[in-house]
């Protein structure tokens, strides 16, 4: 019993003495912290065997570490032109300054805190969002083209198309054309007038009555002009209007229809009325036909007219209705009409 407590006792011994000899956390064998419980201020120190040594200026570089914490090791300064360090550091040797291609021209020189800066040479660029491995040539605007922006050492030149310079004798040129072109439309619409003019005058009702005698024929004769063998409008009265005898019977009677498009649609109701056509069948004709033009409208009536008639159709019928209401105008053209297309000769 008493050997066993002389072996547990031994051994309590033997473990105490064990766990003294073992270093404490956070130091070594020696008594030194250790490197992961140093902190050393961030951009102003860095960390060497467990020590927090002060980084070397800019244009300098470390040559040898600090034997204290808070202090600076030895530091040697870069070769101006050659070399240089940009911010504090550790390092052992400055980094070289930079070497402008031979496409490129130097811009700021190299000092022992900043690196040469270069550009590209006149008439070349690159662009600062590629890799800049060589300088291209700048882009010559083209002949129908002129400059928007120089070529710079980073963009290359904008061009834009220019319109053709005019030729004096190409803008006299379309002078000329526009002026005639101007005459033309201003000669196209007096004949247009003049045409409109002229219709008016056949087909206004105010302008056609039997007053108006000036509108027929100079002749010597009172019933027809020795030369034209046409009526002497302005020797007749209505009460002695040439008599017409048709050269081919009915047929020159139907082929004068078309003449009666003179009628001027304000009397043309009127106009078969006197015919003896009721208003029944006047009606009748022109909502049935209304999808048919004013003179086929006319010519329909007029069908139906010498149907109802027969042998008594005449165009001397048509005439006198259209003197009963003062057309007399219309009906001289239609006589004039009727007489040189050589379907009527004038009976006097």
């Amino acid at each position: 019993m008493m050997t066993t407590f002389l072996k547990f006792l031994f051994l309590a011994c033997w473990a105490v003495l064990c766990a003294r000899s073992l270093p404490l956390p956070g130091v070594d064998s020696v008594g030194n912290r250790t490197r992961r419980d140093v902190h050393c201020r961030y951009e102003l120190e860095y960390s060497h065997n467990n020590l927090c040594c002060v980084l070397c200026p800019a244009g300098t570089h470390m040559t040898a570490h600090c034997t204290r914490s808070g202090e600076m090791g030895k530091c040697e300064a870069c070769d101006d032109g050659l070399t240089f360090t940009e911010h504090g550091n550790e390092l052992n040797r400055c980094r070289e300054c930079k070497r402008c291609r031979s496409d490129e021209e130097l811009v700021k020189p190299c000092t022992t805190t900043l690196d040469a800066e270069c550009q590209c040479k006149s008439g070349r660029f690159c662009s600062p969002d590629e890799a800049c491995e060589v300088c291209k040539k700048c882009k010559r605007c083209g002949k129908d083209e002129e400059v928007v922006r120089n070529c710079t050492a980073t963009t290359n030149t904008e061009c834009k198309k220019v319109p053709p310079k005019s030729d004096p004798g190409s803008e006299k040129t379309t002078l000329i054309v526009t002026l005639s072109l101007i005459g033309s439309g201003i000669l196209i619409m007096g004949c247009g007038f003049l045409w409109w003019w002229k219709k008016r005058q056949t087909t206004d009702p105010e302008r056609n009555s039997s007053d108006d005698t000036k509108t027929g024929q100079h002749v010597t004769d009172k019933c027809l002009n020795e030369e034209t063998r046409r009526p002497n409008w302005q020797q007749l009265k209505d009460e002695d209007f040439p008599k017409l005898v048709p050269v081919n019977g009915e047929e020159s009677l139907r082929k004068c229809f078309e003449y009666f498009e003179e009628v001027h649609f304000k009397f043309h109701k009127r106009f078969f009325r006197q015919l003896g056509v009721t208003d029944n069948v006047i009606d009748n004709v022109i909502n049935s036909k209304d999808h048919l033009p004013y003179e086929d409208r006319i010519n329909e009536l007029l069908k139906i007219w010498i149907e109802r008639e027969g042998r008594d159709a005449s165009l001397n019928s048509l005439l006198k209705a259209l003197l009963n209401l003062n057309q007399r105008r219309t009906a001289e053209v239609i006589v004039g009409k009727a007489l040189g297309d050589n379907l009527y000769v004038c009976e006097c």
